[in-house]
């Protein structure tokens, strides 16, 4: 038997290209003589819907496009591909997630997903209703079960995974020989490794090959990262892995004999490596390998987010900081350089260095590079202000009145010309707020909203390795991080050092650690305390940022939905 495996990018609502794309990867995989092909979770519709689901219409058009793919979907070959479809019990939620398998026109066989999350980015428990019966489906003697991507993730220790119900003991308590795992699962670091171990744990206690079909793409804050893979019990690591961040067509040929080793591959690229520990970054504690994942993912979800939103054209700020600096170089990366406009917006306290540093990175990366001043914009409003503010001192209010200018500008300018603002904000500034509203936290996406500072400059660091070049200028990189809103301004005049920073940050974010808990690990308590506190107190802030694109376990954002009026406490 010849299993292939379909990893396509879907859009939100955009029935009729992915049916499209459907039809014609199954042509395709037709034309390789497969037996049957995988499509992943939600394939149809694009995942996650959300609440597009409470659209009547939204479900008809997911419908429809079931039955043109059950007409036109080449003849000869079975394809499983994933949808919504309407609840047919006389209980519980409206709508189920499901996975159907088709063949000549008919509609041979479907499973609901059981595994509902609501952790994380998840919210499918407030729409779907879960699976109640786990059956089989028989295909050239094989009995195949359909395990939809959470319904593998039971045996985790991740929050919000502990499940009573278990359906791949149930499909393997069925007699099943093959395992077939559709899925949207979302990208962050080290989550391949994750897929695998998981993978090759069930596979084993089965005794059973798992073919794990993934999405490829991005959807708003959400990365995709595709690598499907196939794996056989008594190997490690897959046998057939589909391409990262790239759409794909993977053919595995299944011996008769049910000889695992004998199976052969067709088709596809970028086998799986071996789960050896790789060497880490020194400053972000990231895997060298991993940040070179991380790049490929964050040039994804920009090109995709500035796709699937209708927009060609992108401009930012680029001050000579660090952060700017890779928000420009990825940007580049995902539109190329004839799309992206860099502006340099001089106040009267920007160093000559970092001004500098910026034009010669924009030369570099061969985009467009203008500068517009503030000093005036500024001048004018102080004029005006001056009665108001008389007898008060300056402080954070004249700071931010300039970041307001330059963010009024940047909106003028994406306005005028149909250009997407790239936000700036890396995660470390968002967890303490270090930002202005309305200022530079505007933007449409926020592509490094989920880097620590220090990830920033590893990731930096990294590129310039890559190219073998000072692509990123060495000023920007050793330049002391600054916002530059008055004189000798530095951030850690405010901060403590991004290293601890970080760290503390990590603990709360990532494991809900309390002051007490990070003090027992090293750190200082008021230290903790303190920055526990001031993240609790800007959520008000990230309330409002813009999109942030996720790679890792926790973003803010959807991944992370806490009050904004509350008691402000040390966790």
């Amino acid at each position: 038997m010849r299993i292939a495996i379909a990893q396509i990018n879907s859009r939100v609502g955009g029935f009729e290209d992915n049916t499209r794309k459907i039809i014609d990867f199954a042509a395709k995989a037709a034309s390789e003589k497969v037996d049957i092909v995988f499509f992943p979770e939600l394939v149809v519709c694009g995942y996650p819907p959300m609440d597009l689901l409470d659209q009547d219409a939204f479900v008809e058009h997911n419908i429809r496009s079931l039955r043109i793919l059950q007409r036109e979907l080449p003849l000869g070959i079975a394809v499983g591909l994933g949808y919504v479809n309407r609840n047919r019990s006389n209980s519980g939620k409206f709508l189920i997630n499901v996975y159907g398998i088709i063949k000549d026109g008919a509609l041979l066989f479907e499973q609901s997903k059981t595994l509902l999350p609501t952790y994380d980015v998840f919210d499918e428990a407030r729409n779907f209703e879960p699976a109640k019966a786990w059956p089989h489906f028989t295909f050239m003697g094989e009995k195949i079960g359909i395990a939809i991507c959470e319904d593998v993730w039971r045996e985790t220790e991740t929050p919000g995974t502990k499940y009573l119900e278990d359906p791949v003991g149930r499909l393997l308590d069925g007699g099943i020989n093959i395992l077939a795992v559709p899925s949207a699962s979302p990208y962050y670091a080290n989550k391949m490794a994750q897929r695998l171990a998981l993978a090759e744990r069930i596979s084993r206690r089965g005794d059973v090959p798992l073919v794990y079909i993934n999405a490829v793409g991005a959807n708003d804050s959400i990365i995709f990262d595709g690598r499907s893979f196939i794996l056989t019990p008594e190997k490690h690591g897959a046998v057939v892995q589909a391409q990262a961040f790239k759409e794909d067509l993977v053919v595995w040929e299944l011996s008769g004999k049910r000889s695992w080793k004998s199976g052969t591959v067709m088709e596809g690229k970028g086998f799986s490596q071996q789960h050896a520990p790789q060497e880490a970054s020194p400053q972000s504690g990231v895997a060298v390998s991993e940040l070179d994942t991380i790049e490929d993912a964050l040039v994804m979800g920009i090109r995709e987010y500035m796709h699937k939103c209708g927009f060609k054209r992108a401009h930012i700020e680029l001050s000579g900081g660090i952060d700017s600096a890779l928000v420009t170089y990825l940007t580049v990366r995902a539109v190329g350089k004839e799309q992206v406009t860099a502006f340099s917006l001089p106040s009267m306290v920007n160093a000559h260095d970092t001004k500098d540093a910026a034009a010669v990175l924009a030369e570099n990366l061969g985009c467009r590079y203008e500068t517009l001043s503030i000093a005036g914009a500024y001048s004018a409003l102080m004029l005006e202000l001056d009665r108001i503010f008389e007898g008060k001192p300056c402080n954070v209010a004249e700071e931010n009145l300039q970041a307001r200018i330059c963010g009024c500008l940047m909106m003028a300018f994406s306005n005028k010309f149909d250009s997407l603002l790239m936000n700036t904000g890396n995660k470390s500034e968002l967890a303490m707020g270090c930002y202005t509203l309305y200022g530079n936290m505007n933007g449409a996406i926020a592509p490094i909203g989920d880097l620590f500072k220090t990830e920033v400059f590893a990731l930096c660091r990294r590129i310039n390795e890559k190219t073998g070049s000072a692509l990123i200028p060495e000023a920007i990189l050793t330049h002391d991080p600054s916002a530059q809103f008055h004189h000798d301004q530095q951030d850690q005049d405010s901060l403590p050092p991004y290293d601890i920073l970080d760290a503390i940050l990590k603990l709360y974010l990532f494991e809900n650690r309390s002051a007490d808990e990070i003090a027992a690990q090293g750190y200082e308590r008021n230290l903790a305390s303190w920055i526990i506190k001031t993240c609790a107190r800007a959520e008000f802030k990230r309330r409002q940022a813009p999109p942030v694109l996720k790679v890792s376990p926790r973003a803010f954002g959807m991944g992370r939905r806490l009050p904004i009026a509350r008691d402000v406490y040390e966790a």
